[in-house]
């Protein structure tokens, strides 16, 4: 058979990005997150048994406010990550996403590296991911490929600008979300790629319907620097801190969070973060890139126990916090600094509501 030259540039661009983020993931330190600060309270009235972690959101409920986010698949060496991760996601109960279907629904040859998620873990919560430039019909075929619970349809303007073969048009974007949303059959979350979302977004793509969303901000996996690097000319890298991160957009989001169910992803790096994210009115959180380095430098087994200590970890700072669940833990008193605080400033955001706010008003 003749190679397809397309098929060959589809799955070496998938191969680029799994290599580029395990890199990438090699190199974070600092991170927005560091600018949040809980007020510690000396007392705390619950006891361990009391701490419950499940949440809500694309109308399924969850045992961990955590999960495995779309980063890959597309080629035979991404397969490999795919159904590691989806060992993970079957072991612990952690909801996954697929990286983008889209190379499956041009080339069937590479499907298998798809469809290995629902495979390996057959009754787990899994979403397939695709782009807002796909319509209803492949979106249907999207799901169908991987008996999908669940659609992310991911926005990445800023990775498909320097993207040496991104796409160029967007105006079919706000249609194809409207339809398939309207007419899918099965929850859709809207998600960024790691340029973070404002309330603007957030605003227009409540008018679109939406009713989940995962603002994925700056700090994790940095598509900017993955395409750039895959480029022999012009060069993009004074992009490379291009969006906001996601506290910033968790900011951004509080104006929405009555409207939308508000995940957030991007620069996650441990279980403090997971917390922070979730006090700011995250209903989970998303990690991909951290999985993806886990599972290929330390295996399934490791991984599996890394998720089981997160777990455990964060039902210790629960009940430190004094929060038996979620709901209460979004009421925490929270202090931010640096960036952050100066990021609300400029946006008009009132900050000082989160260090004063009330879940310690009835102990005292």
């Amino acid at each position: 058979m003749i190679p397809n030259n397309n098929q060959t540039l589809d799955s070496q661009r998938k191969d680029d990005h799994v290599n580029l983020a395990l890199e990438q993931q090699a190199a974070m330190k600092h991170s927005a997150f560091d600018d949040v600060r809980f007020v510690h309270h000396s007392f705390s009235d619950l006891s361990m048994q009391q701490v419950d972690l499940s949440t809500e959101w694309a109308g399924h409920s969850f045992n961990l406010p955590f999960y495995i986010n779309g980063m890959t698949g597309g080629s035979a060496y991404t397969k490999q990550f795919n159904q590691k991760l989806a060992e993970v996601a079957r072991e612990t109960g952690l909801a996954m996403a697929s990286g983008s279907v889209s190379a499956a629904l041009k080339d069937p040859s590479v499907s298998d590296s798809f469809t290995i998620i629902r495979e390996v873990n057959p009754n787990g919560f899994v979403m397939a991911n695709l782009g807002a430039h796909h319509n209803l019909e492949n979106a249907k075929r999207a799901v169908d490929l991987l008996k999908a619970d669940a659609l992310q349809i991911h926005l990445n303007v800023p990775q498909e600008v320097v993207m040496p073969e991104g796409d160029r048009d967007y105006r079919s974007w706000p249609d194809n979300i409207a339809d398939i949303v309207s007419d899918l059959g099965v929850p859709v979350i809207l998600k960024e790629v790691g340029f973070g979302m404002s309330r603007e977004t957030m605003e227009q793509l409540v008018r679109l319907g939406v009713q989940t969303i995962d603002v994925s901000g700056r700090g994790g996996t940095n598509f900017v620097k993955i395409e750039n690097d895959r480029r022999d000319r012009l060069d993009f890298s004074d992009l490379n801190g291009w969006g906001q991160t996601t506290p910033e957009s968790l900011l951004e989001s509080l104006s929405v969070q009555r409207t939308l169910d508000v995940l957030a992803s991007g620069g996650i790096r441990h279980y403090t973060d997971i917390i922070k994210a979730l006090a700011f009115g995250a209903k989970a959180t998303g990690l991909s890139g951290k999985f993806l380095a886990s599972v290929h430098e330390k295996g399934v087994a490791d991984t599996v126990q890394t998720v089981r200590d997160w777990e455990s970890a964060i039902r210790h700072m629960m009940l430190m916090l004094g929060c038996s669940n979620l709901a209460e833990l979004r009421r925490t008193n929270i202090v931010i600094s640096g960036e952050l605080r100066s990021w609300a400033e400029a946006r008009q955001i009132d900050f000082t509501k989160l260090a004063t706010r009330g879940r310690y008003s009835t102990l005292f």
